[in-house]
């Protein structure tokens, strides 16, 4: 199925089942694939499960715009008011967290119930003299560089930190080459801006001003989003929400502790 945004980007989106509504935002490189452990399991205990694809991304539309922070939250928004989803539980991973936290800054939260923070990116990643343990800005661009040279190597030496698998998690080489296809879908353009506004997008300030309940879930292996910059900051400026650290669990937490994971966000949203 697919909608049109405010832009006239036509973007896909899945919708199963019937009962209270949870959105669902994948994470950077990946689609709305990545929730195949998710979406039956929420299906089967009473609820309605929506993805959509980020504009670049799966079966969306490939525009040459829209890859900032800001424009992914109105594409949320756009896709809420075309579904006219009220009383929404919005899970989501890693980049989803940012268009996520700048929705509720640009559209309010009068259609949100509650938001679900899992390995998210924010609040802020770059290294600057008021984000002294940030990413330093050389070491920001030596990754997008590796990227752009050569998506397929990058993604393949970040396998294994991504799933934490030198600390035991039992992940397959067929599960790896799979979430790696999906990783190598967007299309490049789409990949470098989205990459470049994640790490660049400061959200300190409405990551402070969320007032929705809110579950912070985040591995303290976390490669791609280290817990010390992301997870634990995220916690400090939310003092209120549910924070939940999973020890030896890396970026691929999803897959890595699904039955946990499923576990806490359904016991976060009947709660």
């Amino acid at each position: 199925m697919f909608f049109e945004t405010r832009d006239g980007t036509k973007l896909a989106y899945e919708d199963y089942g019937q009962g209270e509504p949870i959105l669902f935002v994948h994470g950077a490189m990946l689609s709305t694939d990545m929730w195949e452990y998710q979406f039956p399991y929420f299906v089967e205990h009473g609820y309605r499960v929506i993805g959509m694809d980020r504009r670049g991304h799966g079966r969306s539309d490939r525009p040459s715009t829209g890859y900032d922070i800001q424009t992914g939250a109105d594409d949320l928004a756009d896709l809420i008011e075309h579904l006219d989803l009220r009383n929404l539980t919005v899970i989501t991973h890693s980049m989803g967290g940012h268009e996520a936290v700048s929705y509720l800054a640009r559209h309010g939260d009068s259609r949100i119930a509650r938001l679900a923070l899992v390995s998210a990116l924010l609040p802020f990643m770059k290294q600057t003299d008021d984000n002294p343990h940030g990413i330093p800005e050389p070491i920001i661009a030596a990754t997008l560089a590796q990227v752009q040279r050569e998506r397929p190597r990058w993604l393949a030496g970040q396998a294994q930190v991504f799933f934490a698998t030198h600390l035991g998690n039992d992940v397959s080489p067929a599960l790896v080459e799979s979430v790696i296809a999906q990783c190598l879908t967007p299309s490049p353009w789409a990949v470098l801006h989205s990459q470049r506004a994640v790490l660049n997008t400061d959200l300190r300030q409405e990551v402070a001003a969320v007032t929705v309940p809110t579950l912070i879930v985040h591995g303290d292996a976390d490669f791609s989003a280290p817990i010390d910059v992301t997870g634990r900051r995220t916690a400090e400026l939310l003092p209120k929400a549910d924070y939940k650290e999973y020890p030896g669990a890396g970026h691929g937490v999803y897959i890595t502790h699904q039955e946990q994971l499923n576990a806490d966000l359904l016991a976060f949203i009947q709660s």
